[in-house]
């Protein structure tokens, strides 16, 4: 079982991520959860979401502790909450400017595999919005392999429709270009 976990404010679509990272997993005939941890909060807030992929059925129904792989939407989230539960097997994946290295000097880490696109430069070139989720996702599958590439875009194309389906299914392949290993 592969477990993810995404840090984002409400509004960015970490949990749309989440969800469509499922649905892509789902494609590829797998196993799936996807599902928020949220209060009343209003946008801007931060959240967390989770997904669950497996070749197995998933027998979890709780929240996920030590992830496989963490994805940082919003890089002002850097924090004790984005690094709870990160070993040296994780993948961490970060919207930032910021080298890697940087990044895990902020978090107070070393030798974790760090991956870095600033999706939100991207984002506002190719959508004209600072809406990282798709990004991210093209980060993902670079970075993890956890689903393919295509898979992906096929699941961007049906949740987004017409040209901004088109738009952010090429977001998804130009980060997947431009994420870089620390």
């Amino acid at each position: 079982m592969y477990e993810v976990r995404f840090h984002g404010r409400g509004g960015q679509g970490a949990w749309t991520a989440s969800l469509l990272l499922a649905q892509a997993g789902l494609i590829e005939e797998k196993n799936i959860q996807s599902f928020p941890a949220f209060g009343p909060e209003r946008a801007g807030a931060p959240i967390t979401a989770f997904t669950r992929i497996s070749d197995e059925k998933i027998q979890l129904h709780s929240s996920i502790y030590e992830p496989d792989t963490v994805v940082v939407l919003d890089p002002t989230l850097l924090g004790p909450s984005v690094s709870e539960g990160i070993n040296e097997d994780t993948v961490l994946l970060v919207n930032t400017e910021k080298s890697s290295k940087e990044v895990l000097d902020t978090l107070g880490l070393e030798n974790i595999d760090t991956w870095t696109v600033d999706a939100t430069t991207l984002a506002i070139d190719m959508l004209g919005r600072p809406i990282t989720n798709t990004a991210m996702l093209g980060s993902i599958v670079k970075a993890t392999a956890i689903v393919k590439l295509d898979s992906i875009v096929r699941v961007v194309k049906e949740r987004f429709e017409g040209k901004i389906g088109e738009m952010n299914a090429e977001l998804v392949k130009k980060a997947y270009e431009e994420v870089k290993q620390g």
